[in-house]
Formats: C-alpha cells, sequence, structure tokens
C-alpha cells in the first residue's frame, strides 16, 4: 500500500524524523485556515499517488491565506497523469540551501535490502540514475543488522556528503530506517531531503509502501491509511471474500490455485496472445490450495464483474484442489448470473500434471 505524502510526514514525525508543520485540506476555505494556523509562508501540495505534481501545477507556494485559497481552487480537481486531485497538505515553508535523495527498499533480486543516496536531490531519481549514475550511490544493507549510526555514516559518505554535514544526515538516515523497519515498509524515499539555511535537515517529501501482507496481523492500525476510495471496487471486493486477485488490462480472466500456477497461466496467455490480435490476461486470481466452491464462485463473481473479461481461462491443479469442487462453484455461479457473458475456458490438472482444456458451449459450461 503506498501512502499520500501527508501519512509518510505523519508516520515520519512518529519515528522522530525532521518534518515541518502540516495540514490536509479538502476545500479552499480549509486550506486559507491551515494558512492563517501555520502562519507564515506555506506550500500548497497536491495529494495524489503519482510524481511529476510540480510539473503539472500541483505544487504552489503561498505567502498570504489568501494565496493559498487561491492556489487550492486551481489545484483541487487537477488530473495529474489520471489522478484527479481531491486532497492537498498545506505545509510550512522552508528556507532550503541543497536539495539530497534518501530511500531504503527491498532488494528481491538479491534477497536483501537496499539504500540509495544522492548529494543531488529533487530531481527525478530514475532520470538521474541513467543520466548520472555515478552520483548516485547504492549500498546494501543487510537486513538482519540494518542501519545503524556506522551504516549510515557508510552511506552519507559514499553519496559524498561533505564531512560536515555526515554527523547530521546520518542521524535522519537512522530515524528514517527506523520508519522503514518498524512499519514493515518496502520502500521509505525522502526526495528532497534538505538542509535549510538554519543548517537544519528536514524531510521535506516522503514517500512509504507498507508490506499489506504485515497489516492484517502486524499493523491492524495501517487499515486507517488505506483510501478505500481509490481502491479498484473489483480488488476491493475479492479482498473482502479472501481472495488474491490483482487487475490487469486485458481481456481473459485467469483463475488458477496457487501464485506460481498462476504466473504462468498468465505468461502461457500473454505469449499465445502475441500472435492473436493482442489478446492479455485481464487479472491475477488465486483461489489458494483446497479451494471450496464457494471460493472458486467467489472468484469467478470478481472476474465476471469486469466489463473488459471476455472469457475466462480456469487452471486448477487437482492433486491440492478438488475439481469437482470448481465445477460445482462454476455451477453456482452460472445460475446466479444466468447464461455468463463471456466464453468459459477451463483446465483441470491431475496429480500427476497432465492436463485438458475444453471449450464449454452455453450448455455444458460447467463441464471440466
Amino acid at each position: 500500500m503506498d501512502l499520500y505524502e501527508y501519512q509518510a510526514r505523519d508516520v515520519f514525525e512518529k519515528y522522530g524524523v525532521p518534518v515541518l508543520a502540516g495540514i490536509v485540506a479538502d476545500t479552499p476555505e480549509e486550506v486559507r485556515a491551515a494558512a492563517e494556523k501555520i502562519g507564515g509562508v506555506v506550500v500548497v501540495k497536491a495529494q495524489v499517488k503519482t510524481g511529476g505534481r510540480g510539473k503539472a501545477g500541483g505544487v504552489k507556494v503561498a505567502k498570504t491565506p489568501d494565496e493559498a485559497y487561491e492556489a487550492a481552487k486551481s489545484i483541487l480537481g487537477l488530473d495529474i497523469k489520471g489522478h484527479v486531485v481531491k486532497r492537498v497538505m498545506v505545509a510550512q515553508g522552508a528556507r532550503i540551501a541543497e536539495e539530497f535523495y534518501f530511500s531504503v527498499l527491498l532488494d528481491r533480486a538479491n534477497r536483501s535490502y537496499l539504500s540509495l543516496c544522492s548529494v543531488e536531490g529533487g530531481m527525478e531519481i530514475e532520470e538521474l540514475a541513467v543520466e548520472r549514475p555515478e552520483a548516485l550511490a547504492r549500498v546494501e544493507v543487510n537486513p538482519l543488522t540494518g542501519i545503524d549510526k556506522e551504516k549510515a555514516v557508510e552511506i552519507a559518505r559514499a553519496a559524498n556528503f561533505p564531512e560536515d554535514l555526515v554527523e547530521k544526515v546520518s542521524d535522519v538516515f537512522v530515524k528514517l530506517f527506523d520508519v522503514y523497519k518498524g512499519e514493515d515498509a518496502t520502500l521509505v524515499e525522502v526526495n528532497p531531503l534538505v538542509r535549510t539555511e538554519e543548517g537544519d535537515i528536514i524531510a521535506l517529501d516522503g514517500k512509504v509502501t507498507l508490506d499489506d501482507n504485515a497489516s492484517e496481523i502486524r499493523h491492524p492500525e495501517h487499515e486507517a491509511l488505506e483510501d478505500k476510495d481509490a481502491a479498484d471496487p473489483l480488488e476491493a471486493k475479492a479482498k473482502e471474500s479472501g481472495l488474491n486477485y490483482v487487475k490487469l488490462d486485458g481481456e481473459v480472466g485467469i483463475i488458477g490455485n496457487g501464485a506460481g500456477l498462476v504466473m504462468s497461466t498468465l505468461d502461457v496467455v500473454a505469449y499465445a496472445g502475441e500472435n492473436h490480435n493482442g489478446v492479455k490476461p485481464a487479472n491475477f486470481l488465486d483461489i489458494g490450495g483446497g479451494a471450496s466452491a464457494e471460493v472458486m464462485a467467489a472468484g469467478l463473481d470478481v472476474i465476471l464483474g469486469d466489463p473488459q473479461v471476455k472469457s475466462v481461462f480456469v487452471n486448477v491443479f487437482g492433486g491440492i484442489t478438488a475439481c469437482d469442487a470448481v465445477a460445482n462453484g462454476i455451477k453456482a455461479l452460472s445460475r446466479r448470473w444466468g447464461p455468463p457473458p463471456p466464453s468459459l475456458w477451463s483446465s483441470a490438472s491431475t496429480a500427476t500434471a497432465s492436463t485438458r482444456a475444453v471449450r464449454s458451449s452455453p450448455s455444458t459450461r460447467t463441464r471440466l
């Protein structure tokens, strides 16, 4: 789950990361009141989960509450890369002397953590990595030891921070890793991390991605951070039924039991689609091992709720899920929907991994 900037700011503050005052507002009137409360120069910042806000006009400096009001009027409702701004954060202004970049993230390829750091912050980090890769330090972080003071100093020096700043920024790096570990995050990023003219190190903008696998048991409080209005309705429906579902942009619905089997089925469909009018998978849906007829029906119900879906491919390994339960689930949903709109493809695998596939006519649609 990606957090909005204001949520990341609040989490940073919880762990002692230096941040500026910020107030969330949904209307121009609330923005004016927030600017009056904070006082002085403020920055009105669009709250959307995408980059490029400044270039799109989603970040504006206001010297007075009235200017903040006018800034909010121009930002609220703005479309930024397909994200409509419904909320802004009014942040305290800062006199910036230098901008830096810092992040710690999950490095899946190397089964480790990775810290990226640069004394050249403020720009898109992807651009920096391509145009001037030598300016971006990459330091592996041992998951067992994390970022302590010694490792933080190593990161700061690898990024070529001036020696007189190493002590200050390394203290902030340690606290940012505390956020990463304490909240079970997969990404904690600050761009920019700034030095003010007064000499303070401030996390001016933050991006945090939380591991959803940790939310239910380890962090039930994370549920309050979820933007349910912005969630895909099909993914929300699947989550309510305990299904592992991710919506994609294709036309062929995919159901399988086991993440590996579903992923390989996605690959097969995508590969076949390259030679068949660009047909692509419409989703990832894992009903899990030992799924009941009810679970199968719930999965189909989600997939058939996607107007893009023109057909459904069911690939079930019979060694861990009874195929008659799958068939009964399809049959139950067929009664509920009436004649289903898409054609239904099904594949049943035995415990010896042999498979067969049939295309059913409407009258035999539930046959496996």
